[in-house]
């Protein structure tokens, strides 16, 4: 016997973990069920988010409502339909100096989707939108929120609002959900000064899986929200069995869990492929990679995705910038890093959670991860709305540095699908 077939799983240990799995009686398995069934079979659950889904009642969602967000709805609606946003040839020519030939040297197989975090309120995307029309910049093909879900939901349609200008303009979007530590299921988390104890996935103890689980089938049949950030061990094995039993969920984990190692890498990907089901679906759509990862690494987690077949289904967002307080040591930027990167690894997205840091640095106000947690009221009563909207903007500018430096260096992106053709 090879030293290596030592490592096989053997079909008795399998066995055992499905006798436990699908035994009657399983408090375990038996919880997760009951939180299903209050939203009805898994037939009648996908059923609910697929009408919830469609574009046309989202926008009678916000007509019935009066939702003040409707009418800037429609205007993206409209501009979408004018071609008003530059497209790929034209912002090509304004990147690349004139006279210049494009250096199309990596395959589309390759291309790299432009990723944004956190884009916390509706308007900031119509503020963004204008800008883009404007500049002749690119919008993001994929865009992060981390605000609490609850006042999204009560505030005049924002929720509804930003659902509907994604399908509109053609991009991916993942909300969070309010289960995730910081509501105080976290006994001996205290605020900014006790976040370490928040890191590693611990703010979801005991039963905050099921209260994960029930909020997720809320807001994806109610809304159709299908894609929500996962941060803890607990929620991702409910998550992976609720979409075996047939629920059509998404999700991706979070920078918190610290996949920053193949080794954490393969424990995350074998645990997909284990769950997955009979077509080889997962549920995982991506995940992100802890800050202190190299590229090295990362082509052999790009490795181990590729043998495990998930290369076309499991995302690796990597943060080419942070936020410029409460998360790493600034100055944070790997988009050098990332043009290399990029010519080796496919399905990543570049994601940009902070400005570029030399303009950070001279904000009043630069962004701040624990900005995120803040209550909209909080916000506007404490005058830092405008600051958190610029520190959006700062990174949307980020994100056309990385677009440009992609184009020069002859590497495919992938922005707003709908916006730039």
């Amino acid at each position: 016997m090879r030293t290596q077939d030592k490592l096989k799983i053997s079909d008795k240990r399998l066995q055992e973990v499905n006798t436990f799995l699908a035994q009657s009686g399983n408090t375990i398995i038996d919880g997760i069920l009951k939180v299903i069934a209050k939203y009805g079979t898994v037939e009648e659950i996908n059923k609910k988010a697929q009408v919830a889904s469609k574009l046309e009642n989202k926008l009678k969602k916000l007509e019935q409502m009066n939702s003040p967000y409707l009418s800037d709805v429609k205007w993206l609606m409209e501009q979408k339909e004018k071609k008003a946003f530059v497209s790929l040839s034209d912002y090509q020519k304004e990147v690349l100096p004139k006279g210049s030939t494009p250096n199309n040297k990596v395959e589309k197989d390759y291309a790299v989707t432009l990723e944004i975090s956190a884009l916390q309120y509706f308007p900031w995307l119509i503020t963004q939108a204008k800008q883009a029309i404007k500049n002749k910049e690119i919008m993001p093909g994929r865009f992060i929120r981390v605000r609490n879900m609850k006042e999204q939901e009560s505030d005049n349609g924002d929720l509804v609002a930003l659902s509907a200008a994604m399908d509109i303009i053609g991009a991916t979007w993942v909300e969070t959900l309010d289960t995730k530590g910081t509501d105080g299921s976290n006994v001996h988390l205290g605020g900014p000064e006790t976040i370490a104890g928040y890191f590693g996935g611990p703010g979801q103890p005991n039963d905050y899986p099921l209260k994960w689980l029930d909020e997720y089938l809320h807001f994806y049949t109610e809304y159709g929200v299908k894609q929500v950030l996962n941060i803890n061990h607990g929620t991702i094995l409910v998550a992976y069995l609720t979409h075996k039993l047939g629920v059509d969920m998404e999700f991706k984990i979070s920078v918190f869990m610290g996949n920053d190692n193949p080794y954490s890498v393969l424990g995350t990907l074998m645990f997909a492929k284990f769950f997955s089901r009979e077509d080889g679906s997962t549920p995982l759509v991506g995940f992100n990679f802890s800050n202190s990862i190299n590229n090295q690494h990362i082509e052999l987690c790009s490795n181990i995705r590729e043998e495990l077949g998930f290369e076309d289904f499991v995302r690796f967002e990597h943060h080419i910038t942070e936020t410029y307080k409460s998360i790493v040591r600034q100055p944070y930027d790997r988009s050098d890093e990332l043009m290399t990167l990029a010519t080796k690894v496919k399905n990543i997205s570049a994601k940009h959670e902070g400005g570029i840091p030399a303009i950070e640095a001279d904000r009043e106000h630069p962004s701040d991860i624990l900005d995120y947690f803040m209550a909209k009221k909080d916000a506007v009563d404490g005058g830092v709305m405008p600051h958190m909207e610029q520190n959006y903007l700062d990174k949307h500018e980020a994100v056309n540095r990385t677009a440009s430096m992609l184009m020069e260096h002859g590497i495919p992106f992938i922005g707003a699908r709908n916006l730039h053709k």
